[in-house]
């Protein structure tokens, strides 16, 4: 017999005794995966955010299935419906779930920001920031590139021409994948309703923030001053809104109408009292 041959008939002979091998060690050591797992993942948005703290959905069904430690509310995207069902399955108590959104903090488009050179690369906010933080003038604005639209699971951003992101609330579920890979912290996660926003991240003291960007918040407390919920204050230059007082207190922003750079954007629910109190304001002073 030649030695081709032989070699031939040894390897398959040594193939199929592996093949054997692996097959029983398989049957014998096979892990029983409970089908709760695959039920409770079947009902799950399937948007792989991670916003659950988990890797993807599938990561997560396991854990809320074999660990009793693991609420059953933690699919921000699914709500309250996909939390109830998935306590349903696992016989878990499912917390109320505050529906929220993402809300765009920055203001400074292409013709309100200044820019300290043209950035040519990758289009990509990431990239961008590692070239001395950015082409934008404003070192905690966003630099326009994509990265948060690219990486929404479900379809809810766009860009604009002037170069910010556009959130769709109909579609926006809250996940918080923006928020999470936006380099600048621009993305932030809001309760749904919040009457008004701030419309700038800049630290930068108010003449500095002013020469970068015509909109920018200039920390001078007006807002705060005049908010009589107490729901504003100014940290780090910057005004913030607990938007739980605003909900539950305000239905008349006068933050938005004493903000002297427009740096406060009344929600599109309460826009048409905000100009209407503005109209009337402008009557008396004329």
């Amino acid at each position: 017999m030649s030695t081709p041959i032989l070699v031939l008939i040894v390897m398959t002979i040594v193939g199929l005794i592996f093949g054997f091998v692996l097959a029983y060690v398989n049957k014998k050591f096979a892990v029983e995966v409970n089908p709760l797992i695959h039920m409770v993942e079947d009902i799950l948005p399937k948007g792989q955010c991670g916003a659950c703290g988990y890797a993807g959905c599938a990561g997560y069904a396991e854990a809320v299935v074999l660990d009793a430690d693991v609420p059953p509310n933690l699919c921000i995207p699914g709500k309250k419906p996909v939390a109830n069902m998935v306590a349903e399955l696992t016989g878990k108590v499912a917390p109320e779930v505050e529906p929220r959104v993402a809300q765009v903090r920055c203001a400074g488009s292409h013709s309100k920001a200044i820019r300290n050179y043209k950035y040519q690369g990758i289009e990509d906010c990431v990239a961008a920031g590692l070239l001395q933080g950015g082409p934008k003038g404003c070192q905690y604005g966003c630099l326009g590139f994509g990265t948060c639209v690219k990486n929404c699971p479900f379809g809810a951003m766009t860009m604009s021409e002037e170069g910010l992101p556009i959130v769709n609330e109909k579609k926006c579920t809250g996940c918080g994948k923006c928020e999470t890979v936006c380099p600048k912290k621009v993305m932030h996660m809001v309760p749904i309703g919040s009457p008004v926003s701030i419309n700038c991240n800049s630290k930068d003291k108010g003449a500095v923030a002013r020469k970068l960007c015509d909109i920018s918040c200039i920390g001078c407390g007006i807002c705060a001053k005049n908010c009589p919920h107490d729901a504003v204050k100014v940290e780090n230059n910057l005004a913030v809104v607990d938007s739980h007082i605003c909900i539950e207190k305000c239905d008349n922003p006068t933050c938005v109408l004493k903000c002297p750079t427009g740096a406060i954007k009344a929600a599109e629910g309460v826009k048409t009292i905000v100009e209407s109190q503005q109209e009337i304001a402008s009557n008396n002073s004329n």
